[in-house]
């Protein structure tokens, strides 16, 4: 019994050093803001990035006959572009197999040039400006419509459903906030609508008088605001302040939860319209309320904007190594491109570029504080 002991000793350790020598490590880098004004959202990807990781652990995928766990590198850019790139190099001295993120179009296309250098594949769930997959790199791609598709919908939705006759536009001066605003007008310029003002600010700003005062002598029906909900908001109760009545519109930046809180209870009932990259249509409704569900029951909190997008995005490309049986970068980016996934969010396709083929939008108001959904289009 003694020499049987001893024996299960000695082979105990040989048995786990095999079993892991038939496991491989497949590391998924996640970057997005965890501080700063927007960590509500970097947070809220990050853990639709670990839902995801958890998913495809579950499934037990075995790559060239050896079994793989997946490992999420989660990283903070502050929402800074030099943070971003600095970040994006330490995933990829990291030796990632791939990396979701980043959450802002500002920090996505400066961190995409070392991706790319790298050889690594990059899919962001939330940056819509055009520019990131105009740059001509093959490993870069978007699960969101981008901002000319989104700007687009908004402003034909003011000028046919709104009617709106006359908007002042403000953005941040972001990539993302000068990108969307950009979009917008363009759209509402060929509707017939007339520009009655442009206003900048910054994404860090609070004090919003000097241009909402100079808005408010243009009387218009509508501004529309390119940024995130962390200025966006704070700019509707200065709007109330100096009562300016006119409706407000954005993008997905602002079209949060947290913006009635953010404007202190500031908007009216159905003043708020904005549009968010994505959406699911009747028919997917059933998936996404079961994963806004059971990321509640994960974290404890509800979804907040773009968690189902990241959630997507780390799947499209564990399914695009299955399909190649390799997490190879070289070897399943081939796979990437040619993805047909059927995600929380939709259908997953991609052009040549690396936007989506068919990108949805989906509009929403606020009524008693309480985002509700317009309609979900195309």
């Amino acid at each position: 019994m003694q020499f049987r002991y001893r024996y299960s000793l000695l082979v105990l350790p040989l048995l786990s050093m095999s079993a892991s020598a038939q496991e491989q490590v497949v590391k998924i880098g996640h970057v997005g803001p965890l501080t700063g004004s927007i960590a509500h959202l970097g947070k809220d990807n990050e853990n639709g990035a670990r839902m995801a990781i958890d998913a495809l652990n579950a499934k037990g995928i075995k790559l060239q006959g050896k079994k793989v766990k997946f490992e999420l590198m989660a990283e903070d850019d502050g929402a800074n572009p030099q943070q971003a790139t600095s970040v994006a190099q330490k995933l990829a001295d990291a030796k990632v197999n791939g990396v979701v993120g980043h959450l802002n179009s500002g920090t996505t296309i400066p961190a995409s040039k070392i991706y790319h250098d790298h050889g690594i594949p990059q899919v962001s769930p939330s940056a819509t400006n055009p520019k990131y997959t105009q740059q001509g790199y093959k490993g870069a791609f978007r699960v969101v419509a981008n901002d000319g598709q989104l700007g687009g919908a908004l402003g034909r939705y003011a000028a046919s459903t709104l009617k709106v006759k006359n908007i002042a536009i403000v953005d941040d001066r972001t990539a993302y906030g000068q990108g969307v605003a950009d979009e917008f007008a363009k759209a509402a310029k060929a509707a017939g609508i007339n520009i009655v003002g442009r206003q900048y600010t910054n994404d860090k700003a609070t004090d919003f008088n000097a241009i909402l005062t100079a808005i408010k002598g243009k009387q218009p029906d509508l501004v529309f605001f390119g940024g995130m909900d962390a200025v966006g908001g704070p700019m509707l109760r200065q709007m109330k302040q100096l009562g300016i009545n006119a409706k407000f519109m954005g993008g997905d930046g602002i079209c949060t939860e947290q913006l009635p809180s953010l404007s202190a209870g500031a908007m009216a009932d159905g003043q708020v319209v904005c549009a968010e990259a994505g959406g699911v249509e009747e028919s997917g409704k059933k998936t996404m309320d079961s994963f806004r569900s059971d990321y509640k029951k994960k974290f404890g909190v509800e979804v907040k904007l773009y968690a189902p997008y990241v959630y997507d995005a780390v799947m499209v490309i564990g399914d695009a190594m299955q399909r190649a049986n390799s997490a190879e970068p070289a070897k399943y980016l081939p796979e990437l491109a040619k993805a047909s996934y059927q995600g929380v969010t939709g259908k997953i396709e991609f052009d040549a570029r690396g936007d989506m083929k068919q990108g949805t939008l989906t509009l929403y108001t606020y009524e008693g504080g309480k985002r509700s959904q317009i309609a979900v289009v195309r």
